[in-house]
């Protein structure tokens, strides 16, 4: 079983290769090995797994000669609330931080975390506590420093200035030198402690969050429940077919293409998928309908800008599919987000 959860934006992707391109490194490098291509990059409703993104930061660190403290910290100030789709509208949305912590770390595998995150309240102060042992070593630092990094941009994302900290907490050896992380944290770190921390004052989690929407906060909670179980990869071979999908949904494959890509024949292929009660065509469907009314919770975004990314030649073919699969127009679907 996989460690994270096997479906992530591309958006975190894009991001590393933006900070790589900071240090003079190319996207191409940064994509080496991954199975991630520059159109995939540039692809909003496209999604990879953990693994390819654990080697695009492999791949980051390795052309920059090694980890530098403070490169995880830097990637991290880039990673805003709208970045995370609608798990970061729910959180906006909340009616307190304690709430946000609460919906955030319920759909925490929504997010870009290789980090497990649990929460802990004392008497006088609250800590988000981070787990990075399951990293491989050579990202472990890099990804620590960006998810610790991510919690105060998310924070200042949610009230508009940053939360004064009462400590910053690293299990880690104090670095030569620790100014990047004043600079993030707002306190000077403390190394070689028993856990790796963000810590602040207990009164700050009953702080209402200035754009919370009691309605608002119940439709994203909504859809980030389905979007979770979306992402699920289907056992067997219809998992694997899912997943050949997933690559390239705006050229989705046909069935002759993808049984090719499985090393076996097309009837082969259907024989497999009839066993697991499942057809081709009902996969194809399902992930250009699932991506659809995850775009469709976004605001601002077309009806032809969805059609072109699920890769329909014609919108009125979008409208006439969703219709069909869903009983309602697009349109209708929206109403009710």
């Amino acid at each position: 079983m996989s460690l994270w959860p096997e479906r992530r934006s591309i958006s975190s992707a894009r991001i590393l290769t933006g900070l790589a391109a900071d240090y003079g490194i190319t996207p191409e490098q940064c994509l080496r090995g991954t199975g991630i291509s520059l159109a995939q990059l540039q692809d909003n409703s496209h999604e990879i797994d953990a693994r390819q993104e654990l080697r695009l930061v492999d791949n980051l660190l390795d052309a920059c000669g090694g980890f530098r403290p403070g490169m995880g910290l830097e990637a991290g100030r880039r990673y805003h609330l709208t970045t995370y789709g609608i798990w970061g509208y729910a959180l906006i949305s909340s009616p307190t931080l304690r709430a946000a912590i609460q919906i955030g770390l319920r759909y925490l595998d929504l997010t870009f975390a290789f980090v497990r995150v649990r929460f802990e309240e004392a008497p006088d102060q609250a800590r988000l506590v981070l787990d990075n042992s399951a990293i491989p070593a050579a990202c472990r630092a890099f990804l620590l420093e960006r998810d610790m990094a991510c919690i105060v941009t998310m924070v200042e994302d949610l009230f508009g200035v940053r939360m004064p900290l009462q400590a910053a907490w690293f299990t880690a050896a104090a670095p030569r030198d620790i100014s990047p992380f004043t600079r993030t944290f707002g306190v000077a770190p403390l190394f070689d402690q028993a856990d790796n921390a963000v810590v602040f004052g207990r009164s700050f989690l009953d702080l209402p969050i200035p754009q919370a929407h009691t309605l608002t906060a119940g439709i994203c909670e909504t859809q980030c429940r389905e979007l979770l179980e979306r992402r699920k990869v289907r056992a067997g071979y219809s998992g694997r077919v899912r997943e050949e999908l997933l690559r390239q949904p705006r050229l989705m494959p046909n069935m002759e293409t993808v049984a090719e890509r499985l090393c076996m024949s097309s009837r082969t292929l259907r024989r497999h998928l009839d066993e697991e009660g499942v057809s081709f065509r009902q996969l194809v469907d399902e992930i250009r309908m699932a991506l659809a009314e995850e775009m469709l919770g976004i605001p601002g975004m077309t009806m032809e800008e969805i059609s072109a990314r699920l890769g329909y030649s014609e919108v009125s073919n979008f409208l006439h599919a969703f219709k069909r699969c869903k009983g309602v127009t697009p349109s209708d679907f929206r109403k009710t987000l």
